[in-house]
């Protein structure tokens, strides 16, 4: 076990543990973090001497923020390369949990966004604390909702997955809860001996959810759902945002704020995303699809200026191209979603 490094791997009893440990990015994730997890999954996966995997971080500022955006844009400006290597691996770890044949449980104390939801959201066993705070805001820096968002956003109740795939709204524990992000809720100063308990009998894993379960309180979520799926079940982004005019209550009228600041182009992308997703039966399917998306969105012109603007210089002015939903054309939403060269497409691992 290497202390200092960005992923802490090891075997605790009959317990494979991966700990997040890049605390000062909010333990965004890496090339380097996604293979060695990689690794180290495929190995416990046939190692009888392992009955459970334990997914937390160091540390109290949060599980995961998503991948490294500063390098994601700076290879942006280049070749873009490590860009496209960067979402390849990420995707296969994303696949290999969602299929991963032994139970996962995921720590999701604190901030849960991007890739943090790409390695949680596929576990058997998501736990959410009074800390965990869950969102998908990559169409406010002109990317979209990826690591698997085609398919657990599109298969949320009443279009909120669509709400928050377009507005990047943020989600609570009791929302979580509510939305299925999260299967159990556990007070955070509980999680150590939560997780010593974890380690001693990882066959209890249920019984031992149960005893430290709390009560996450009423969902707020819950005061709008109907509101959701009623004002985002537009077939387009302009008949949801028209919707949001129409409705006259000041919580639409904020959504709408919110709409109007994100990429035209990603959100385009997102809804169409969420639409597709939702027909589509295989996950490995979706993130080949959204590989595609991944390759060009991730170095484009409306990345590097929501990175600029809302990351660099935080002046949160982006100016986005083309500028307006109506200038955004179905050709270049089509472009977006097509086929990549066969030497090109992403693959599971074999």
């Amino acid at each position: 076990m290497n202390e200092d490094a960005d992923v802490i791997i090891q075997v605790e009893g009959r317990v494979g543990r991966l700990t997040l440990n890049r605390p000062q990015a909010l333990h965004a994730l890496t090339t380097h973090m996604c293979r060695e997890m990689i690794a180290a999954l495929t190995a416990w996966r046939d190692d009888a001497g392992v009955e459970l995997v334990l997914l937390d971080h160091s540390g109290d500022r949060g599980f995961c923020a998503g991948g490294d955006i500063r390098t994601l844009a700076e290879s942006a400006r280049g070749d873009g390369v490590a860009n496209h290597e960067f979402f390849f691996t990420e995707y296969r770890l994303d696949t290999l949990l969602f299929h991963y044949p032994k139970p996962v449980v995921a720590i999701m104390d604190g901030t849960v966004m991007g890739g943090g939801v790409g390695i949680s959201r596929p576990c058997r066993f998501r736990v959410g604390t009074e800390r965990t705070v869950f969102a998908m805001p990559e169409t406010g820096i002109g990317l979209f909702p990826d690591v698997g968002g085609s398919w657990y956003l599109s298969r949320m109740p009443d279009h909120i997955g669509t709400w928050l795939a377009l507005t990047g709204a943020r989600l609570k524990a009791a929302d979580c809860e509510l939305v299925g992000v999260i299967t159990d809720y556990v007070e955070a100063a509980d999680l150590p001996e939560m997780k010593s308990w974890i380690v001693k009998d990882p066959a209890a894993i249920e019984t031992l959810l149960t005893e430290f379960e709390a009560e996450a309180g009423r969902p707020p979520l819950s005061q709008h759902q109907d509101e959701i799926a009623r004002l985002f079940a537009g077939q387009s982004v302009e008949a949801i945002a028209e919707a949001l005019d129409h409705a006259g209550t000041d919580w639409a009228r904020e959504q709408r704020k919110i709409l109007a600041t994100k990429s035209p182009l990603s959100s385009k992308v997102a809804l169409r995303q969420m639409q597709l997703g939702a027909t589509m039966g295989a996950f490995d399917a979706v993130m080949a699809m959204e590989y595609r998306i991944a390759h060009r969105l991730a170095v484009s012109h409306d990345f590097l200026e929501g990175v600029r603007a809302v990351i660099l210089d935080k002046d949160n002015a982006p100016k986005w191209r083309p500028a307006s939903l109506e200038a955004v054309s179905e050709a270049a939403v089509d472009a977006i979603f097509a086929a990549l060269p066969s030497d090109q497409a992403w693959t599971p691992l074999p």
